[in-house]
């Protein structure tokens, strides 16, 4: 059984994500989430769609990014 390396959860059927040819195991996918979403530099939350990015930093919406000064950055209409 694999270990979840999240939570520690002893699992026997675990997911296995590859990135960068470096192998994780999650017994779920919130684990996974916690694990490898990036977060928002303006707010925290996790990133679990496109977002946005602006010098260097990862955004959820354009909204964050305008809060930490990116106002060129706008939403989709």
């Amino acid at each position: 059984m694999q270990q979840c390396e999240t939570c520690g959860n002893q699992y026997d059927k675990p997911m296995q994500i590859t990135i960068d040819n470096q192998q994780h195991f999650f017994d779920s996918f919130e684990c996974a989430i916690q694990a490898l979403a990036p977060k928002c530099s303006h707010c925290s939350c996790r990133i679990l769609g496109h977002g946005t990015e602006a010098e260097g930093k990862f955004y959820c919406c354009a909204h964050c990014a305008a809060a930490d000064g990116h106002d060129e950055i706008i939403d989709r209409t």
